[in-house]
């Protein structure tokens, strides 16, 4: 039985002097799957417009009224509205308390409307050029969907990622035209050359290679994908932090094993990626070879069994120092973390991810438990290929073949999701912290449906999954609205 749960995992590592497979829960597509219509994503503004008739009252003659006019109508509608600024003539705008939905926004203005003095009211609108043309983009219901979706696109608005790096520390990178140039320089770890298959060891080419007699998964590639494919570019899908660079780590080599070709890595080769990652130097290195990208944002789609490691630990410690933060995956064993720990996850001062799947309910293989700190969409291929997680990946098997797109399942799925929101909190705030990433992820999350029957095993809570279902524009919103704070 233990060994079959096994079989769940996206990619393990192997804890010396201890060996173990690296675990996937998925194939890759054999065909590109039909494209479905998406429903458009429901707005957000954190404004209303309000147009006085003249004859009834001039607020600029008196600026002050704008004041009064947004206490009375905050009293009325048991609101916290406030006077932004002035706009047009005998008009101004009204502040809300924070980002609602138009929906909630249009009830807003339709009361305020009602008032003798005012001619109209409507929500201030965020326009924003033609975001998502992306030709794949309405299979990416993962962005999107109301229950298990992560509410993305409003986020656009606010930050996309721009000047953050995410390290993704996985099996390596390979070109993708969807990817393209926001790939800064990586390196390979896999210090192995029987592991690596790549004919060397350590070296500064992080390109994954594939396995020659069974099929590739690309991991790397597909996590990449999710935190920052390129958008609004006619093509393929989109990324979460849209305008982020990827940093590429490898520290998964390649095993041949039960007619898998599975990602596979070392402890020692994984901490030092990450030291290397956010700018450090690993034992050995030169400051010729120090990373002149550092990452403000550690992906690790991996894991394995046991209690963290102490090289984890130090790694962990080091990277929160340069301010970085740490995002892992929770592992897809279906175990309780508390009695069960999987390391990296059961780490210390880093952010945990469960996946749930398409309904917002916890996926079937997920792990959970207190050390989980969110839950992010990380799909079910095994009823519904369309409900996994679609993002950039490559069409070959034992060789590197073309550009494509697949939709897989697992907690490697949901780690980048979270991780790409962290991007977009860097973009607000260069001075963000671990902490304080964390606790804006947990205060903006949204609560998990309560009709979502889970597939298997105990239905997702705050006491085994986290604060709740990770949510894009409510983590920018409040991180724009601590760092307007901090500037009064």
């Amino acid at each position: 039985m233990r060994k079959r749960r096994r079989l769940l995992a996206i990619a393990a590592i192997a804890i010396l002097p201890l060996w173990s497979p690296a675990l996937h829960s998925m194939e890759p597509d054999d065909g590109d799957p039909p494209k479905s219509k998406a429903a458009r994503p429901e707005g957000r503004t954190d404004q209303i417009i309000v147009k006085y008739r003249e004859d009834r009252l001039n607020l600029k003659a008196a600026p002050r009224l704008a004041e009064e006019a947004a206490v009375k109508f905050s009293g009325r509608l048991k609101i916290t509205l406030k006077h932004h600024r002035f706009s047009g003539s005998n008009a101004h705008v009204l502040a809300l308390p924070e980002s609602m939905p138009l929906s909630k926004v249009r009830e807003i203005s339709k009361n305020i409307a009602r008032d003798p003095a005012v001619e109209y009211a409507e929500p201030d609108l965020i326009m924003e050029t033609q975001q998502v043309d992306d030709t794949r983009f309405g299979d990416q219901w993962h962005y999107y969907e109301k229950a298990g979706g992560i509410n993305l696109p409003a986020a656009w608005s606010i930050a996309t990622g721009k000047a953050v790096v995410v390290a993704v520390l996985d099996t390596g990178i390979l070109p993708h035209e969807d990817i393209g140039d926001h790939i800064v320089p990586g390196y390979d770890f896999v210090k192995d050359p029987g592991r690596a298959k790549d004919g060397d060891g350590r070296d500064p080419d992080p390109t994954d290679v594939p396995c020659p007699t069974k099929k590739s998964a690309w991991h790397g590639l597909h996590v990449a994908g999710t935190v920052a494919a390129i958008t609004n570019n006619a093509r393929g899908v989109a990324g979460v932090a849209r305008d982020a660079k990827i940093l590429p780590v490898r520290v998964l080599g390649k095993v041949e094993r039960d007619g898998r070709c599975n990602g596979t890595g070392y402890t020692s080769d994984i901490a030092d990626g990450m030291l290397w990652a956010v700018g450090l130097l690993p034992e050995g290195m030169t400051e010729r070879q120090r990373n002149k990208n550092p990452a403000q944002v550690l992906n690790l789609s991996l894991g394995g069994d046991g209690a963290c490691p102490q090289a984890y630990s130090n790694a962990i410690k080091k990277a929160r120092a340069q301010k970085a933060t740490i995002v892992v995956a929770a592992g897809n064993d279906t175990l309780d973390l508390t009695s069960n720990p999987h390391s990296p996850g059961s780490c210390g001062g880093v952010i945990t991810v469960a996946a749930i799947n398409r309904a917002g309910a916890r996926a079937y293989y997920s792990n959970y438990g207190k050390a989980v700190k969110i839950a992010a969409p990380g799909g079910e291929v095994k009823y519904v290929r369309s409900d996994g997680v679609l993002s950039t990946l490559n069409t070959g098997e034992t060789s590197v073949g073309q550009d494509g797109y697949y939709f897989i399942s697992g907690t490697s799925m949901a780690t980048p999701h979270v991780a790409g929101v962290v991007a977009l909190l860097y973009q607000i705030d260069p001075a963000m912290t671990p902490d304080r990433a964390l606790a804006i992820l947990q205060k903006s999350a949204r609560p998990f449906p309560t009709a979502a029957a889970p597939s298997k095993g105990p239905a997702c809570t705050t006491s085994i999954c986290g604060a709740g279902v990770l949510d894009a524009a409510a983590a920018v919103s409040e991180a724009q609205k601590g760092t307007m704070s901090a500037k009064r």
